[in-house]
């Protein structure tokens, strides 16, 4: 099918791009993204500012003489802030991650994709490296031209310094990156001296790698051919999400003309066909040509339309959100936001708090004491003086608090069952204790039992703190 024979494109609906036929059989050419200022470009920075912030600055915050952020994977251990994790614990970092998830198709079936836009690290570091790009080698028009210009000192001067500069951040963003598993303070101590660990180095040159050519060189191929959010977004999105959209009844037909021309008297729409929309683009998309896949909705259309609106005199918002419904029907924006509160939303969004309610009300509930039972399996069961049955155990006592703590241990479950060691143990701040336990059954007491094995419970309890019990089961083996 050729392009002229390509069905017109529904409004808010994903369109094909009529040039894809081509696109699949001949060189990508590179995109020149042209600098474009306006209320969407500012929202963008200032989420790169947040974002940024948050990656660069969190390693560096202290929490109770330590790193507030840690994934000390070679003590086992997770630090978020006043929360410890353990491997057991593992089960909150999954809950973390189903609500990122339910977040992700909340704000999709909301309005579109406002993560690739704003906060994914791809989009982020782009504009940054796009941001070093233009302050070395010039706006669109200019890095098109030196590209162009054969090599002399002008070009590498430009062209070295910019990937120096990108080298740089890459490389300081792979040491952050690492400082999240690393204590940053030892690293910056290490990289003073270049003493990193086999691993360090690994890790901190594939990270700045990954970094460099991510966002200095494929850019928006990660987002057109290896992200899969841009193949799922179709299934989030519907009629009624809010996503950018050109209005073709407003705009077409298309073409040039003078400020002061009449465009009614021409016959022609309020599009003057400028191409600044796709000029803006950082996937090189026309979205005059409908909602694409590889449109990351970072609004930057909307900018630079606004302001040739502006400049020629006509209402902005030729290239708005909208939705597919508002866009087709004409409806006004509160008319669109009435349809928001729709089936997908509802169930996106009720899942999300039950989550959220249900990781909130598991963290406050978590118990800062936990042990796990191990039962020697050198010996089962023993029979001691005075007939005396015993077992051995070990408890793993986990304190999963900032404070060393003092535990009080019992037993229950058969008659006369006691602890023949100490019934006192201790754990510090954040550590796992093993002490071994000798549970003792008087020989009245085993002769009125059957052999085999008998379910008991330990108990331990924090000193001073009796309501704050921390039960687990196991078994008492009388011997044949």
């Amino acid at each position: 099918m050729t392009a002229s024979a390509l069905p017109p494109p529904q409004p808010g609906a994903l369109s094909p791009d009529p040039d894809i036929a081509v696109s699949l059989y001949q060189k990508q050419a590179k995109i020149y993204p042209r600098a474009v200022t306006g209320v969407f470009a500012r929202w963008r920075w200032t989420f790169v500012w947040l974002t940024q912030l948050v990656f660069y600055g969190m390693p560096w915050l202290r929490w109770n003489g330590r790193q507030a952020v840690l994934f000390d994977l070679n003590e086992q251990r997770f630090y978020l802030f006043a929360l410890a994790l353990h491997p057991q614990d593992l089960v909150w970092l999954a809950a973390l991650l189903v609500i990122a998830a339910l977040t992700l198709f909340f704000f999709t079936a909301v309005a579109g994709r406002l993560w690739c836009g704003y906060a994914c690290p791809q989009t982020v570091y782009t504009e940054i490296f796009l941001w070093i790009e233009r302050h070395t080698e010039g706006d669109r028009q200019a890095r098109i031209k030196l590209d162009a210009m054969p090599w002399g000192a002008n070009k590498l001067m430009r062209k070295g310094g910019k990937h120096m500069a990108w080298a740089a951040l890459s490389l300081f963003t792979g040491f952050t990156f690492v400082g999240y598993f690393t204590p940053i303070h030892t690293l910056a101590s290490e990289a003073l001296t270049m003493a990193f660990s086999p691993w360090e180095w690994f890790w901190v040159l594939f990270y700045a790698g990954a970094t460099y050519g991510n966002a200095g060189w494929m850019r928006e191929q990660i987002c057109k051919y290896m992200c899969p959010y841009a193949r799922f977004q179709s299934a989030l999105i519907d009629a009624d999400s809010l996503v950018i959209a050109y209005d073709t009844g407003r705009g077409d037909p298309r073409g040039s003309r003078s400020r002061k021309a009449d465009p009614r008297m021409r016959g022609l729409g309020d599009c003057i066909d400028c191409t600044l929309c796709v000029q803006v683009c950082p996937t090189g998309i026309d979205i005059r040509n409908g909602l694409q896949n590889e449109c990351i909705g970072c609004a930057a259309c909307i900018d630079v339309c606004d302001d040739v609106m502006g400049k020629m005199g006509y209402s902005k918002g030729l290239i708005r959100y909208a939705t597919g419904h508002g866009m087709a029907q004409q409806l006004s924006r509160a008319a669109m936001l009435k349809r928001v509160l729709r089936p997908r939303v509802l169930i996106y969004g009720g899942l999300l708090m039950a989550v959220t309610v249900a990781f909130g009300a598991s963290l406050w509930a978590r118990n800062g004491l936990a042990f796990n039972v191990i039962r020697d399996r050198g010996v089962l069961a023993r029979v001691v003086e005075e007939g005396r049955i015993e077992n051995v155990y070990r408890l793993q006592i986990m304190n999963r608090t900032e404070q060393a703590q003092a535990v009080q241990l019992s037993v229950s479950g058969l008659p006369g069952l006691a602890i023949a060691t100490g019934t006192h143990a201790t754990a510090g701040p954040n550590e796992v204790n093993a002490v071994t336990v000798r549970l003792s059954l008087p020989a009245e007491s085993a002769q009125a039992l059957t052999p085999g094995a008998h379910a008991i419970e330990f108990v331990i309890a924090p000193d001073g703190h009796a309501d704050r019990l921390v039960r687990e089961k196991s078994t008492f083996v009388l011997p044949r």
